[in-house]
């Protein structure tokens, strides 16, 4: 079984960069589609983005879109997640997870979480 350990979370300011890395072990997460999702506080947990199992075809959610970037380097057995221009709305849980299928929302693995917060 597949094990996520994300890391790279922290405090920092509105309109800063971060990114997320996701530590998979394992030998066969090439194989999977995975995503991130993140929960704030008092909120449900939401997708963020996505990627297939090459590390292709990144979807994202619509209000995210244009500031974050998801990549997938098998060769590293990393799952990252790049976020520009970080707003407050930003703070949260951030969560990386392994699909079912590309594209679905089915997690069959979850990592631990790495925490986001965002300052004004």
């Amino acid at each position: 079984q597949v094990q996520l350990a994300e890391s790279g979370g922290g405090l920092v300011q509105a309109g800063d960069s971060l990114r997320l890395s996701c530590a998979a072990s394992g030998q066969t997460f090439g194989s999977y589609a995975m995503a991130w999702f993140r929960q704030a506080p008092g909120k449900e947990r939401e997708f963020v983005a996505g990627v297939n199992w090459s590390g292709g075809s990144p979807y994202y959610a619509d209000s995210m879109k244009d500031r974050f970037t998801v990549f997938k380097v098998n060769s590293e057995n990393t799952l990252y997640l790049h976020m520009n221009n970080l707003k407050p709305e930003d703070t949260a849980v951030y969560y990386c997870a392994i699909l079912s299928w590309y594209y679905t929302n089915e997690v069959t693995s979850w990592g631990q979480g790495t925490q986001v917060t965002v300052s004004s």
